[in-house]
């Protein structure tokens, strides 16, 4: 069986629904609570044993490598100020996890899919794991779903697997509806990035972790532009029209977007809740804001 060793992170977007912030910075660096949005994503592939990580960013911009170097001057007056605890979770990744910073070519076409292929010579012939930059999963135990993700790819001898969960109807219309097989109801037979309600297949869609081998990179490779994108969706379902693509149904309430303000806000209170050093308090002051 071949043992997943590799983790590719989508974070090159420009993130404009986060202007004028994200000027200065990657959305990806954006805080939730006390860590930005792309630590959870790479605890999330260190706790499913998946530890060779490339994180693809944006052409010029070196702010992601900058945040995950360690930092000599800091960690020294963090010593002598009895503070090191702050930085105790990003010692255990610099510990745990070996980190790639790709930069992503502007030559390369905009959308989702780019990252793959900005990371093609890291992929080289192995099978990979794939995340988008701005869907979290909110678990207890980080890396909890992807462990099974992982699994199901090696018990299926699969092309590829999606996360997949479902949504009200009245949202299909963002995402990326899934068309199943009719007798093997795990099995993908078509994703359809962003289609009317009327045209979505199912109200299941696909989320931002994927399993996937490096044949989808040559589908990638001739895969035509779409609404003017490159889009993940349209290269998983090339390969489920050819190869053995499969889903695995998330808990409800696992997978959240971080995509824009009013879901990164939402985000931060999901979290603040099931924190033991917040949730009280931040419970209070909800009842007491909203009475």
């Amino acid at each position: 069986m071949i043992k997943v060793t590799k983790t590719v992170i989508a974070a090159a977007g420009y993130g404009t629904r986060f202007l004028p912030v994200v000027k200065a910075y990657p959305k990806e660096l954006i805080a939730i609570l006390d860590k930005p949005n792309i630590q959870y994503l790479v605890e999330e592939a260190i706790g499913a044993g998946v530890t060779q990580i490339a994180i693809i960013h944006r052409h010029g911009d070196p702010s992601l490598k900058r945040y995950f170097t360690p930092n000599p001057e800091l960690e020294n007056y963090l010593k002598q100020t009895g503070k090191t605890a702050y930085l105790n979770s990003l010692r255990f990744i610099w510990q745990k996890a070996t980190l790639k910073f790709i930069p992503q070519s502007p030559r390369l076409p905009y959308g989702n899919a780019s990252p793959v292929l900005a990371a093609k010579s890291f992929i080289g012939t192995d099978p990979f794991v794939y995340m988008f930059g701005d869907d979290l999963a909110i678990e207890s135990k980080p890396g909890t779903y992807l462990k099974k993700l992982l699994s199901l790819f090696a018990q299926k001898k699969a092309d590829a697997v999606a996360a997949v969960q479902q949504v009200p109807w009245g949202e299909i219309e963002r995402y990326g509806p899934i068309l199943f097989d009719k007798k093997e109801t795990s099995r993908i037979r078509g994703v359809y990035e962003k289609v009317p309600r009327a045209q979505a297949p199912s109200n299941f869609t696909q989320w931002g972790r994927f399993v996937a081998s490096p044949q989808i990179l040559k589908n990638l490779s001739t895969q035509s532009i779409s609404k003017g994108e490159l889009w993940w969706a349209d290269a998983v379902h090339s390969l489920s029209q050819t190869g053995r693509v499969y889903s695995l149904t998330s808990p409800p309430n696992l997978w959240m977007t971080t995509g824009d303000p009013l879901r990164w806000l939402k985000v931060n209170l999901t979290l603040a809740l099931r924190h033991p050093d917040y949730q009280k308090d931040i419970k209070a002051f909800l009842q007491q804001t909203l009475k």
